[in-house]
C-alpha cells in the first residue's frame, strides 16, 4: 500500500502525524511521492479556528477526488476537527471513508488490515518517528497532550482532553532516535510546556527533562515553544542562562494587556505580573528573545482596550509577536458571549498591532548589527542562485520568525556556521559568512 499524506495544522500535530504514518509503515505502507500515486490518503485536520477548519475540510474533498481521479482506494481523517465534530462530517463528507477521533486511533492499524488495505507486519515497524518535513535537521518534540487551562476562546481541551505528560524516558529515547536521523535542533512544543509532570505527583518538571535531554544527546539546541508565564520558573531560568545549548528563546502568550480583557478571556495573568516577568527574564537571560501572542477582537473589547494592547507591545518590545483575530470556537466559554467587534473591525485592529510589531522587530534586531552570530543552515536562499543560502540564529525559531541569508557561499544544511551581520531588515538579518 502507498500512502499519501496531508498533515494541518501546528507542530504538536505534525508530530502525530509523523507517530501515525511510522505506525502505518510498520505494517507495510510505504509513503508515496505524491497524492496521486497513493491508494490510501491520510488526512490529519486542524480545528483550531475556523480558517483552519475550512482548509481542513477543503483538503478532505480533496483527497476525496484522488478516488476518482488517480489510485486511491481510501481516504483516512484523523485529528482535531474529527475529534470535534466527527459524526457531522460523517454525514456531510462522503468522500471520507474512515474517521478516527483520538481516542479511535489505537484501531486505525487493525480497520485497515481488516479492509485488505494494510498488511499485517508489525516486525517492520522502523521507529518512533517517519520523518515527513524537508529540513531533518530541525524537528519537533511533543512533551505533552490536551491541556488543563479554560481560556475563554479556545476549544483545544475540548478537542484533546485535560493534560497528560509523557514519561521522561520516553522523551529521551525519541530525542535521541531524532538526533540519530540528523536532529540539530529539536524544539519543545505541547499545549502549555510548564504544565509538564504537574499531572504525576512527585515526577519531573520541565527544567529535570531539558537536563535529561541535554546529558541523553549531544543535539547542539532545545527550544522552548510556547510557555505560560506561571510556568517559566526560576529554575528553568537559570537552565537557559547557564546552558549554551538551550536556546535564549521563550515564547510566552499574553493574548491582551488589560484586567478587563484578560479577566474575560480566563487568563491567569495580568499586566503587572507580565510587566514583572518580562522584566525579570531579560535581566536573568543575557540576549533572550522574546515571542509572544495575542488575540484582538474578542467579545466586549472596546477601542480603550486596543489601544491598551498597542501601547503595552511598544513598551515591552517583544521580539516577535504573533497576532489573531477572534473567532467563535463552539462550545467554549466565548461562545456565550455576543460577538460585539465587526469582522472588519478585527481586521484593522488585527492590521494595526501587525504594522506596531514590524517596526518593534526592526528595532530589536539593529542591535545585532555588526556581531558575529551562529547560524543553523536550513538550505539554499533560491533554487537560481547556489551561492547563498539560509538559516536561522538561536534567536529565530523555525516557520514562525524572520531567518538569516548567507551571501557568497552555501554550506550544507544542517551545518552551523559563524557569520557577521551586515544588514537587518523589518524581520530577517544579512550575514556575512566567516573564514
Amino acid at each position: 500500500m502507498k500512502l499519501g499524506v496531508i498533515s494541518l495544522g501546528c507542530d504538536k500535530a505534525t508530530v502525530d502525524t509523523e507517530h501515525l504514518v511510522a505506525g502505518l509503515v510498520g505494517h507495510g505502507a510505504r509513503v508515496a511521492a505524491a497524492l496521486d500515486e497513493a491508494d490510501v490518503i491520510l488526512v490529519n485536520t486542524c480545528g483550531f479556528i475556523d480558517a483552519a477548519k475550512r482548509e481542513s475540510i477543503e483538503a478532505m474533498v480533496e483527497a476525496g477526488r484522488y478516488k476518482k481521479s488517480g489510485r486511491c482506494r481510501a481516504v483516512v481523517a484523523v485529528g482535531c476537527l474529527v475529534a470535534r465534530y466527527g459524526e457531522e462530517l460523517k454525514s456531510e463528507l462522503p468522500e471520507v471513508d474512515y474517521f478516527f477521533g483520538f481516542k479511535d486511533l489505537p484501531g486505525l492499524v487493525p480497520r485497515l488490515v481488516a479492509a485488505g488495505l494494510l498488511e499485517d507486519a508489525a516486525a517492520a515497524h522502523p521507529g518512533m518517528r517517519h520523518y515527513l518535513g524537508s529540513t531533518p535537521h530541525v524537528r519537533y518534540l511533543k512533551i505533552s497532550e490536551g491541556c488543563d487551562h479554560t481560556c475563554a476562546f479556545c476549544a483545544i481541551p475540548l478537542m484533546r482532553g485535560l493534560h497528560r505528560s509523557r514519561p521522561l524516558e520516553e522523551l529521551v529515547r525519541e530525542a535521541q532516535e531524532l538526533e540519530r536521523a540528523g536532529a540539530r535542533e529539536i524544539n519543545l512544543v505541547a499545549q502549555d510546556l510548564g504544565h509538564y509532570g504537574r499531572d504525576v505527583p512527585g515526577g519531573p518538571r520541565l527544567p529535570e527533562l531539558l537536563r535529561a535531554l541535554l546529558g541523553g544527546t549531544g543535539v547542539p539546541w532545545f527550544r522552548c515553544l510556547y510557555v505560560y508565564s506561571a510556568g517559566i520558573t526560576p529554575e528553568l531560568v537559570e537552565l537557559m542562562a547557564g546552558e549554551r545549548r538551550v536556546a535564549p528563546y521563550l515564547d510566552m502568550p499574553i493574548q491582551h494587556a488589560t484586567e478587563r480583557m484578560l479577566a474575560a478571556m480566563r487568563r491567569p495573568e495580568r499586566p503587572d505580573t507580565i510587566r514583572a516577568k518580562v522584566r525579570w527574564l531579560r535581566e536573568a537571560v543575557p540576549d533572550l528573545a522574546l515571542r509572544t501572542t495575542v488575540l484582538v477582537g474578542f467579545p466586549g473589547e472596546t477601542e480603550d482596550d486596543h489601544h491598551a494592547l498597542l501601547e503595552f507591545l511598544e513598551e515591552l518590545q517583544f521580539d516577535r509577536v504573533g497576532a489573531f483575530a477572534y473567532s467563535e470556537q463552539e462550545g467554549t466559554r466565548g461562545a456565550a458571549l455576543p460577538d460585539d467587534v465587526p469582522d472588519g473591525l478585527k481586521q484593522e485592529r488585527l492590521a494595526e498591532v501587525l504594522e506596531l510589531q514590524r517596526a518593534i522587530s526592526a528595532e530589536r534586531l539593529q542591535r545585532l548589527a555588526g556581531r558575529d552570530v551562529e547560524v543553523l543552515v536550513d538550505g539554499p536562499a533560491h533554487a537560481d542562485d547556489p551561492g547563498a543560502a539560509v538559516g536561522r540564529t538561536v534567536w529565530q525559531a523555525d516557520d514562525v520568525d524572520g531567518c538569516t541569508y548567507l551571501a557568497r557561499r552555501a554550506p550544507p544544511a544542517g551545518s552551523f556556521v559563524r557569520a557577521r551581520v551586515v544588514e537587518t531588515l523589518d524581520y530577517d538579518l544579512v550575514a556575512e559568512p566567516l573564514a
